[in-house]
């Protein structure tokens, strides 16, 4: 089951001198992605505003798998694939039509911000969590070597 979905069409300032898009607007696109996972599982602004606690991300990992061009509309689709009380593991799929053309795995930690520290997640959200769960696709968890 999909926690989330962030839809967005591509940019003429994310085209790059190879005339697609560049690697730092995949990025963004699946920063935007995170933000709607947030909201889904009750991490939104209003609750970062009113807590002072949010999600980093402090591990991400990304594959790009075919170029996206200018005005391509983007479809990122969200699942949680690990829960611990202080973390959260994300799945990002981005698709251009039914073409995968990116993925991110992203580790975030919830963080008390005066504090500087890990905290917990709110009971609420680790429950949505953990009602979310899924397994985790074949090409999360790998690592990069040559």
């Amino acid at each position: 089951m999909t926690l989330s979905t962030y839809e967005t069409a591509v940019k003429p300032e994310w085209i790059d001198y190879n005339g697609h898009m560049s690697e730092a607007f995949y990025v963004l696109v699946f920063g935007f992605a995170t933000d709607e996972a947030m909201a889904a599982l009750g991490l939104d602004e209003a609750y970062r505003d009113d807590s002072g606690r949010s999600l980093y991300t402090v591990e991400a990992h990304v594959r790009y798998l075919d170029e996206v061009a200018l005005g391509t509309e983007l479809r990122v689709t969200t699942e949680v694939i690990g829960v611990a009380p202080k973390k959260l593991h994300l799945a990002h799929t981005m698709l251009a039509g039914d073409t995968v053309v990116a993925t991110e795995e992203i580790l975030g930690l919830h963080v008390a911000q005066q504090e500087g520290r890990t905290v917990p997640l709110p009971d609420t959200v680790e429950r949505r969590a953990r009602a979310s769960l899924r397994t985790a696709p074949s090409w999360a968890g790998r690592s990069i070597a040559v």
